[in-house]
């Protein structure tokens, strides 16, 4: 049975083994780790050749190889006389440009150089055994590269599986003992490829060890990362397809964390917050040189709660925890009336009692203004309350108040950084459109005299507001596609790095922060403040993990792996994850005390079977990718690229097969039959959409005609505008309907057999909706159809009867 060690026990190997005299060790993944997700993902970051082209090369040499001289393994030499036919004066530089790009890529495993110190400080020998197109020259010299010369200078010989024609599953060992004057039984070999390093070397009595990188679910969420990260990042010019500067901690630590939502926490969003906490380190220092004056870390609270803990575990040093909302951020900003009117124009659509209270009204004011609004559809009420907010003796009271509430604001600044003129405050928030900043940089500026910048994780601004912002991810680097598809979802972020308290809602007039009470439940903040602690975990290994000698755009490189990450979270959640956020709930933030469920699969599950895939191009959901966990990857990959790329598809574009249903509609007075065309949603369900007027026509659905067994799911009333729109469709919007079975007999749960062909589903129309235009939408799978009689037993059973 071969052993395997894990990457954490990695530099204790040798303990316990008094008889060894070499260590043996494979090169790539076990000495010198990739921050790609696989080989390949680096040869884009060769310049002038293709990812494609290079791999073709590649298996050009190796078929080569084996038909000209059955060997299996071949030189890089003989793969670019392959990719370059016809150039070859330029085959030595592109060579030393692969070697580069490798020796950017690469670092070293700080547990195996750990165990490679330990080795020699035992008088051990120490040698590398590579399948690689490599000699051990050029092989010797990418160590030393990538991880510095002392690293390269504990090695004592180099073996390379292209110098003898043979990998280490064809016998490359044998070659190597040969060379050695050591006994097999006195080398300890450690690779991380079980079939090459254990069984390829054990039968030569060599000890073994299988360096086993990841469990199976860590290499599920690495795979998906590198699916999502080429969606995100489509192939550039010189940039390797892949970057996943994490693999190296998550190796070394997920294994030994036994709390999954302090796991969930290390390898998923401790990245993305270790990405965007080096790239403000950076920016810090940036906008230090830029400017006079002394750059304060200001952390909106509450989303900016982990992000300020991130920092401190990096620095050391606190920054500044600002409590500012964006309510009490609007709150400030109704100095006259012009920006009153503004705010109702963006608003006209939000609910009226959340806007009065944004506008500082009292409680019995805004209730008066509610009891008088007219009761009419959305369109009329919102214009009414328009009209009520902007009478001027109204509009005078919101303006004192805001001025009020905007001194403070401004003594809440002043108790929590205390700027000095010509200071720069650099707020700190995940993002997403820098609505803080908007409404309060003019203000801090006025009354500060400081410089103001805003940096977010995710950036996606919806206007120009021309103030210094820059996003980690933003719009200097993701076109607006994809900045809004990692928008679509980001209530899991913002509930995995808030604070556990509630929302500021006002100050006191010493500036100190006055919080409407924490509506989320406690245990969803004690799971995510395990969560939050093994993020910061996660910082503290991956700065001690690796050994770089070089690198290439180390922040461009964290900032494509965030957002892989990220995505994958977004889009593609694994069922521990949501193991770990199924109870959660989302404050909505806004100064009320609304709080929803993060993700709900059954709201999912019924939209899907009466809409099928359309149902995601207008879904408004807090969490939908969670939502359709069990409905297969192939969902999912269709809404990120949906979202990733804008793509302009109806609902007529996913129908590829129909049913004509029968009908029979009937009035009270006059009974009529005909079809309707019932259209594939989901899982094998139909919909049937059957007009029904404004209430007037029963509907009979004559399923025995086509049906010996049906699977109807559901048989709801709603309005035809809302139907035919594409927004996701809503509960509150649909009526029950109650239908009668004839012929028709329930045969489990949904499930119904047809006596003949002459059974059906009568359904009777709900009660009127004034004149509006309703639809009976019936959601049907069928189960077994009902065979047609054969034409020559027609005809028999025809003659006899005129017989």
């Amino acid at each position: 049975m071969t052993d395997t060690i894990l990457p954490h026990a990695l530099a204790g190997a040798l303990n316990g083994r008094d008889g060894i005299k070499l260590l043996s060790l494979d090169c790539f993944d076990t000495l010198l780790w990739r921050d790609t997700h696989a080989p390949k993902d680096l040869f884009g970051a060769l310049p002038g050749t293709t990812v494609t082209q290079r791999q073709w090369a590649e298996e050009r040499a190796r078929l080569a190889a084996d038909l000209r001289e059955k060997r299996g393994e071949v030189t890089i030499e003989e793969i670019y006389r392959e990719l370059l036919p016809n150039g070859p004066d330029a085959r030595a530089g592109a060579i030393q440009n692969e070697i580069d790009a490798e020796a950017a890529h690469c670092f070293a495993f700080r547990p195996t150089v750990e165990l490679m110190r330990a080795a020699k400080a035992r008088g051990l020998q120490v040698i590398i055994v590579s399948d690689t197109y490599l000699n051990p020259d050029q092989l010797r010299g990418l160590i030393a590269a990538a991880a510095g010369a002392d690293v390269a200078g504990l090695i004592d010989r180099v073996f390379c599986s292209a110098t003898y024609g043979k990998a280490k599953s064809e016998g490359l060992y044998k070659f190597v003992l040969k060379e050695l004057a050591v006994q097999p039984h006195e080398i300890l070999h450690i690779g991380d490829n079980k079939r090459a390093d254990c069984g390829g070397v054990a039968p030569f009595g060599v000890q073994t060890l299988h360096l086993k990188q990841f469990t199976e679910s860590t290499e599920q969420r690495l795979r998906l990362e590198a699916a999502v990260g080429t969606m995100l990042h489509p192939a550039a010019t010189e940039i390797a397809l892949t970057h996943q500067p994490h693999r190296a901690a998550l190796s070394m630590e997920e294994p030994v964390i036994a709390d999954k939502a302090e796991a969930f926490g290390f390898t998923t969003l401790g990245p993305v917050l270790h990405g965007f906490d080096r790239w403000l380190a950076d920016e810090a220092e940036a906008l230090a040189a830029k400017h006079n004056g002394k750059v304060h870390h200001v952390f909106l609270m509450r989303d900016g709660y982990l992000p300020q803990r991130m920092y401190q575990a990096r620095s050391g040093q606190a920054g500044h925890a600002l409590e500012i909302s964006r309510f009490t951020a609007t709150a400030s900003t109704f100095v006259d009336e012009e920006a009153i009117r503004r705010y109702l124009e963006i608003e006209l659509e939000t609910d009226p009692a959340v806007v009065a209270k944004q506008m500082l009204l009292p409680k019995d004011e805004i209730a008066t203004v509610l009891a008088k609004l007219p009761r009419a559809d959305t369109d009329t009420r919102a214009r009414a309350f328009a009209t009520a907010m902007t009478t001027p003796s109204r509009m005078r009271r919101i303006v004192k108040a805001s001025t009020a509430f905007a001194e403070r604001l401004v003594a809440h600044v002043r108790r929590t950084v205390d700027p000095q003129p010509g200071d720069t405050l650099m707020l700190v928030d995940l993002g997403y459109n820098g609505s803080v900043q908007n409404e309060i940089e003019a203000m801090l500026v006025r009354s500060f005299g400081v410089q103001v910048a805003g940096r977010y994780l995710l950036l996606r601004e919806q206007f120009r507001a021309g103030y210094d912002k820059k996003g980690f991810i933003g719009h200097d680097a993701y076109d607006g596609y994809t900045l809004e598809a990692l928008c679509t979802n980001v209530a899991v972020l913002e509930q995995l790095c808030t604070a556990a308290q509630g929302s500021v809602v006002d100050y006191a007039a010493d500036g100190a922060s006055i919080r409407k009470g924490n509506s989320i439940k406690s245990r969803q903040s004690e799971v995510r403040e395990r969560i939050q602690a093994g993020a910061i975990r996660f910082a503290r290994v991956a700065a001690d993990v690796t050994l770089r000698n070089v690198s290439a755009n180390e922040a461009a490189m964290w900032r494509r792996g965030a957002a892989a990450g990220m995505g994958r979270l977004m889009y593609m959640p694994v069922a521990e994850e949501l193991a770990v956020l199924g109870q959660f709930e989302h404050d909505v933030n806004l100064g009320v005390d609304n709080t929803v469920a993060l993700f709900d699969s059954e709201i999912a599950r019924k939209g899907l079977r009466q809409r099928g895939l359309f149902y995601m191009k207008g879904a408004d959901r807090m969490y939908l990718p969670a939502e359709l966990q069990g409905e297969g990857l192939a969902l999912k990959l269709s809404l990120l690229a949906h979202k990733r790329f804008g793509l302009s598809l109806k609902y007529a574009d996913f129908i590829d097969q129909t049913i004509s249903l029968p009908l029979i509609v009937a009035d009270g007075r006059e009974v009529s039959t005909g079809n309707v065309t019932a259209t594939p949603t989901h899982d094998g369900y139909y919909i049937a959409p059957i007009p029904v007027g404004d209430c007037r026509f029963s509907v009979g659905v004559q399923f025995g005609q086509l049906f010996d067994y049906v699977q109807v799911e559901s048989a709801t009333f709603m309005p035809v505008d809302r139907f035919l729109s594409d927004k996701g469709l809503q509960g509150d919007k649909e009526i029950e309907a109650t239908p009668s079975l004839e012929g028709m007999e329930q045969a489990a749960p949904h499930l119904f057999k047809c006596a003949d062909e002459f059974s059906f589903m009568m359904v009777p129309p709900p009660p009127r909706q004034g004149d509006r235009q309703m639809m009976l939408a019936v959601v049907f799978r069928p189960i077994a159809r009902r065979e047609a009689k054969p034409a020559a037993a027609n005809a028999l059973l025809a003659t006899g009867a005129s017989a």
